[in-house]
């Protein structure tokens, strides 16, 4: 060990981020002839640990805010300060390969919530769970069984593409999250230094940045030009952003409406995408809201209603129009681009298979080098799991979900098979997304799979009513579980790529580790189903908001409740706009996505990403240029991670004082509300912290365009 030691490398290659030369051959910093620790007990215990808490943090924070949080990040700094704290007390560090696998076996928190919060809720939106009378246990075993077969097929139809998605197109595809992660990673292995104070400023940045926005509230975390709204005591204030007949037209008239996130994670997002990712998701954004939007705009709600018949379209605000109309035609676009990835990608998937298959009727071995840094888990293993896995899939719809169902076994073998066909179409979807834009559509997936099982269904024989809402749902939780899988293991193995980890282990990990992280998640969900619930009632006056699960129990109401109609008009014209824009050789997916994604989002990501773009081109050195590229890169990194957590403390912060009103440390540190207490005029309060939100978010770009200016060639990340 102790000879080998000295060939693991302290910085990531040169090579790292950019596409290999013909001839060249990528080395990670653990070469596959050094051998260090990688799974020990402390990874382990550390990964089980991280795996509990972050699993009841993130279903929490889904089901309050509607969003998911990237585990991946603040686990890996909590990995690198347990490794420092193990250091200072005498004991060894952790090794590269250790942490990474210690992300293994924690990130599937924040697989499995982000699958199952999109999902199971919508039993208790719907009531099923009182209208079927579902015990508690018969109801734990309901919820938890669909994320654990999820993440499993997930992780296994993942396996075959691992050496696309992280070798093949290396330098390619960009892994933004993956690239943060992989950066504090391997700037906790260099002991320190350079690499290691850059993290750890742009990280304090965030941190105090996103302080006086989300628990200060100095500024707004959105910039608008439309309605901005504060809470004055009891009651919210809304008003123009800008007072003059101008904006009020817009806003009101034409319903155009700029919006711009001003957290700091966007930036870093942003300047880890590019310019080219970023332009094509924010054109989708444009087309919605500064096209389709004010096209909308003069029609009547009974007019808009033969668009979309919701019976929630009771609005025709700009946000309104947005949310019935053009995200509707996102999803249908990412229905059409998924089909089209995968038909272009066939060459892909046959190769795949071919190995696959070619493993199990001939040996045990994978196809390819046989050193410890590519070989995945045997085709055999794959192929005893899998079919494990299927069987307990058809039992469990057999026996649990359509027990009492007309034709239960015949719906049951057409349940599994949509299950696996389209968890397998878009497992690579998924995979593509999270290497591209580090943002996978798994909401707009999940509602196109319960579309598709909904018809499928109901043709074969499936009654209306609550049962098919349930089955539907259930096939509906397993593949948005495997997509969640797919896209978070796939940034695991392109971690275990550039550091020189085993894939095998990394797999075995994540499935092991997915039995817990279900159990966590769906205890927590079943939980606060009780209190605050998810539906208001009197017993639960103020529910969480849980919005993908109320979306998607309204699409399957929609399809399969007693009564419902679907807007196939809005669907199926956005998969003509993905097949135009494959015609124009324009990435149909980023662009549907942006379609589908909220403007706030895709702009500020835009800004982050022209910062990039300005830096790239600070300097007529290339040498220059690329250590500037690099530090920026690094910036970038702490960016997205203070902003993480500092955002995950302060929305569990404020969600617990509301809830348990232990102390009034919330509202006093929100300085709107203080300057309301003291006389200040509500709408003013609401305008100025809206201007200063995009006047902080230019200076936080200028200082991450003048600090990468301040780098030096010798300086720059590796």
């Amino acid at each position: 060990m102790s000879e080998l030691q000295p060939q693991v490398m302290t910085r990531l290659p040169e090579n790292a981020y950019r596409e290999l030369k013909p001839g060249e051959t990528y080395v990670p910093m653990v070469p596959p002839s050094v051998t260090v620790p990688e799974v020990t007990a402390r990874a382990i215990i550390f990964g089980i640990v991280m795996n509990i808490i972050f699993s009841i943090a993130a279903t929490f924070l889904a089901l309050k805010a509607g969003q998911g949080i990237e585990t991946a990040i603040p686990i890996s700094i909590l990995a690198v300060g347990l490794s420092g704290l193990l250091l200072r007390l005498g004991y060894r560090r952790s090794s590269l390969l250790e942490n990474v696998n210690i992300l293994a076996t924690s990130t599937t928190s924040g697989i499995v919530a982000g699958g199952t919060c999109f999902t199971m809720p919508a039993i208790y939106v719907l009531k099923l769970d009182q209208k079927l009378h579902l015990g508690n246990l018969e109801l734990f075993m309901l919820i938890f069984l669909v994320p654990l077969l999820g993440a499993i097929l997930g992780a296994l139809f993942l396996i075959p593409f691992r050496r696309y998605f992280v070798k093949e197109m290396h330098g390619k595809f960009p892994f933004p999250e993956g690239t943060a992660t992989n950066e504090i990673l391997a700037a906790g292995a260099a002991g320190g230094g350079g690499q290691a104070w850059v993290l750890v400023y742009s990280f304090l940045l965030a941190v105090v940045y996103n302080f006086l926005s989300g628990a200060l509230k100095l500024f707004s975390d959105i910039f608008t030009t439309g309605q901005v709204a504060i809470k004055a005591g009891q009651e919210t204030v809304s008003t123009l952003a800008f007072k003059n007949p101008f904006f009020e037209n817009l806003t009101h008239n034409v319903k155009a409406v700029f919006s711009l996130g001003t957290g700091a994670y966007y930036v870093g997002l942003g300047f880890i995408i590019g310019l080219r990712w970023a332009a094509i998701i924010c054109a989708g954004s444009f087309l919605s809201w500064f096209v389709i939007v004010p096209l909308l705009a003069p029609l009547s709600l009974e007019q808009l209603k033969l668009l979309n018949p919701h019976p929630a379209f009771t609005d025709t605000g700009a946000e309104s129009l947005w949310w019935f109309v053009p995200r509707n035609l996102g999803i249908g676009g990412i229905f059409a681009a998924g089909i089209i990835t995968i038909l272009k990608m066939s060459k892909v998937i046959v190769s795949a298979l071919r190995q696959a298959l070619g493993g199990l009727l001939g040996s045990d071995k994978p196809v390819g080098p046989a050193d410890r840094t590519d070989q995945d888990m045997s085709y055999t293993s794959v192929l005893i799991v899998g079919l494990v896995t299927t069987l307990a899939l058809a039992l469990y719809f057999r026996f649990f979900v359509l027990q009492g169902t007309a034709n239960p076994t015949r719906l049951t073998l057409i349940s599994v098979a949509l299950a696996l066909v389209v968890s397998f179409i878009f497992t690579t979807v998924s995979a593509w997304a999270i290497a591209v834009i580090s943002t996978t559509p798994i909401s707009g997936m999940t509602v196109t799979t319960i579309i598709i099982t909904a018809v499928v269904l109901l043709g074969a024989g499936l009654g209306r009513g609550e049962r098919g809402m349930l089955a539907t749902l259930l096939v509906g939780g397993v593949v948005c579980t495997a997509l969640s899988m797919a896209g978070t293991l796939v940034t695991e193995f392109k971690l275990g790529y550039w550091l020189g980890a085993s894939p095998r282990k990394i797999q075995w990990s994540a499935i092991i580790a997915s039995v817990l992280a279900s159990a966590a998640v769906t205890g927590t969900i079943m939980f606060l189903a009780f209190r605050p619930g998810y539906v208001k009632t009197p017993q639960t006056p103020e529910p969480l908001a849980a919005p993908q699960a109320n979306m998607i129990g309204s699409a399957i109401e929609a399809f399969v409740g007693q009564e419902g109609q679907v807007p196939w008009l809005l669907y199926g014209t956005g998969a003509v706009i993905a097949i135009v824009l494959q015609m124009v050789n324009v990435s149909p997916l980023p662009f549907a996505l942006g379609m589908y994604l909220p403007l706030e989002i895709n702009t500020s990501i835009l800004v982050g990403a022209f910062v990039a773009w300005l830096v790239s081109r600070s300097s007529g050195d290339e040498r220059v240029r690329k250590a500037r590229t690099d530090k920026g890169i690094l910036v970038a990194s702490g960016l997205i991670a203070g902003g993480a957590i500092i955002e995950v403390l302060i929305v569990a912060f404020g969600v617990l004082d509301e809830m348990y009103n232990h102390s009034r440390i919330v509202s006093w540190l929100d300085w709107g509300q203080r300057r309301i207490a003291a006389g200040v005029a509500p709408e003013v309060v609401a305008q100025t912290a809206n201007w200063l939100g995009a006047v902080a978010f230019l200076i936080l770009c200028l200082i991450v365009y003048w600090d990468c200016r301040r780098a030096r060639p010798q300086g720059g990340a590796g």
